[in-house]
């Protein structure tokens, strides 16, 4: 019979080090949460090979006498604690793990003065046994070094990555934790070089452009909204400003860096009439709660927790977003005009050569007569571009059928969109504003107006209308995913979809929404039930409803290619600067770019 046999104390130090120190970056976000929770006011860190050969970080907050720097190297040993109630802790790390597993696995060394001592102390410890313990000259705070992390323990060491990817991991560590404390000051250097620098009392929207990406102080709106004991503040960026990858999201909770698939799905749910199923928002998002409403005791790194409500906090998450979206009215990040203007090229490069000068006065200017203007082609020519100007458009016209050309005072310039000139390959509208240039993707501008249209108008409403079924559809899946939709069955009703069991792994469809018309009912079946095996929550119904207003948007929107009166141009233009978020389409896209007149001059040489 196996002996039960107490382990020693390095090896339950080494156990506690593999779930507390999993890589570089895992001790440096221990060491910069015991920082800050010192009260520290600048923070400097210092790698080398990605923390694989130092991690060090300098501090300015309490410090400790050497009796607590001796305490602090016990396990189990800590100041965030001041009663038993671990459900109610207000700092970043609490468990009394960090710093003797790091000194189990690397060489530590701890530094630290207080602020009315003359003096600090010192104490080293080699992979768990003290090394040093003395006197130590430094200003008031706290300095840790962690050298040849894994040094001793080649089976975890062989598995990190290389040192450009914990460089990388380290790095997000900082950044992570100087947005959530705009208040303090960060530095970072890496191998001698300074990565980060952030000053000390910054306001949250700079600090968030400053560490994610400079384009959100104008690709960004601002977040500051309230429902009950909860508050979201923050920055997210335009839907048209957005990524490939989810990298660039950022989301706190009571100023923690977490990530959770409840927040996650949040924004996802958020955005989702707004982006691609392929692109992701880029945003910084910090959630304020009463400590008792959330669990961060949860995950041994902290990064992961769980609301005492998340239905509460998915609805407050998501409407707080759409508000603030919605009040960015006809806003639109800009990429394509910045491309443009910078892949432009002024001069050719073999310019032809110069015609003689008196060639160009060879023939007398002479008027265009009525012959002269031919009618806008119907395709797009061969050139792969059609300028059909409103003037070419009336004369063109019979005799006596004529469009009458709308008298445009002077202040119509001044909209925001401009007033319509011309249409280039019967897809996008030339305007000009009173500040440049404006073009207009017309099937991309209409495709958001005719959804935010069908919102306007209750399409929420006429969604709980049911149209039955003449022969009701039998849908197959699998037997959990027929037990999630049969828990839900009486919620999907009132949206007017009519949901029965049929046997094991099938359900029986009776009525669907009258919107959707003749929508493929096993596809939008199928896709509840993946929505709520994801999230387990019927509020996505409400969301995959939006997204099924965004596909009829689509498909009854004006195309691209149809040719539109200067009338009907000016008309789209106007409702754009009526309508909120018509800046992007229902997937992410811009619907309009400009060139402000400055950036042409730069083209013709003018500036």
């Amino acid at each position: 019979m196996p002996t039960i046999r107490r382990l020693p104390e390095h090896l339950v130090n080494r156990i506690a080090a593999g779930e507390v120190v999993e890589r570089p970056a895992s001790a440096l976000k221990e060491l910069v949460e015991n920082a800050i929770d010192a009260g520290s006011t600048q923070i400097t860190v210092r790698i080398a090979s990605g923390g694989l050969d130092l991690i060090e970080v300098t501090d300015d907050g309490c410090g400790m006498v050497p009796d607590q720097i001796a305490l602090a190297l016990e396990r189990h040993a800590t100041s965030k604690l001041p009663d038993e109630h671990i459900e109610l802790v207000a700092t970043l790390g609490f468990r009394g793990e960090a710093l003797p597993s790091i000194g189990s696995v690397a060489r530590l060394t701890i530094e630290s003065r207080p602020h009315d001592s003359a003096e600090g102390w010192k104490r080293v410890v080699d992979h768990g046994v003290v090394a040093a313990d003395g006197p130590a000259a430094l200003p008031p705070g706290t300095r840790i070094r962690v050298e040849d992390l894994f040094g001793k323990v080649p089976a975890r060491r062989k598995f990190l990555r290389s040192a450009r990817s914990e460089y990388a991991a380290c790095q997000d560590v900082v950044r992570r934790l100087a947005m959530a404390r705009p208040d303090i000051g960060f530095v970072m250097e890496h191998d001698g070089r300074r990565v980060v620098s952030v000053q000390p009392r910054e306001e949250l929207a700079s600090r968030v452009a400053r560490l994610v990406a400079r384009e959100l102080a104008e690709d960004g709106v601002l977040i500051d909204a309230e429902r009950g004991s909860a508050r979201l503040t923050g920055v997210a960026g335009l839907p048209t400003y957005n990524r490939g990858v989810a990298d660039h999201q950022y989301l706190f909770v009571n100023g923690r860096p977490v990530k959770d698939r409840l927040l996650v799905g949040a924004v996802r749910g958020a955005y989702s009439d707004m982006l691609a199923r392929d692109r992701h928002a880029v945003l910084a998002l910090f959630l304020e709660i009463p400590p008792e409403e959330v669990d961060v005791n949860v995950h041994p790194a902290k990064t992961e927790v769980r609301f005492r409500d998340p239905a509460f906090i998915r609805g407050f998450l998501v409407g707080a977003l759409r508000h603030a979206l919605e009040s960015s009215g006809q806003r639109s990040a800009q990429p394509a005009a910045a491309a443009a203007m910078n892949m432009w090229q002024v001069e050719p490069v073999a310019p032809a050569p110069a015609p003689a000068i008196g060639s160009l006065f060879a023939r007398e200017y002479s008027a265009p007569s009525r012959s002269d203007f031919r009618p806008a082609p119907s395709r797009v020519s061969e050139a792969g571009t059609v300028w059909r100007s409103y003037e070419e458009e009336v004369m063109a016209q019979p005799s006596g059928r004529a469009e009458p050309a709308p008298e445009e005072p002077e202040e119509a310039l001044q909209y925001p969109l401009g007033v319509a000139r011309g249409q280039v390959a019967g897809t996008y509208i030339v305007a000009e504003a009173d500040d440049g240039l404006v073009i207009v993707d017309q099937h991309a501008a209409h495709e958001r107006l005719v959804l935010e249209r069908l919102k306007a108008a209750g399409a929420e409403d006429a969604m709980a209308r049911s149209q039955a079924l003449l022969l009701p559809e039998v849908v197959e899946l699998e037997e959990a995913a027929c037990d999630a939709l049969e828990e839900k069955a009486a919620d999907l009703a009132r949206f007017g979809l009519v949901l029965e069991r049929f046997g094991p792994s099938a359900m029986l469809v009776r009525a669907v929404p009258s919107v959707l018309g003749k929508s493929d009912v096993h596809a939008l079946v199928r896709d509840i039930a993946d929505d709520l095996a994801r999230n387990g929550d019927a509020l996505l119904l409400g969301e995959k409803l939006d997204l099924v207003l965004a596909t009829m948007a689509c498909h009854g929107s004006v195309r691209a290619g149809r040719s539109l009166s200067v009338a009907e141009m000016n008309a789209l233009l106007r409702e754009m600067e009526r309508t909120p978020r018509s800046g992007q389409c229902n997937h992410g896209r811009p619907t309009w770019v400009k060139l402000a007149h400055h950036d042409i001059e730069k083209l013709f040489g003018r500036k």
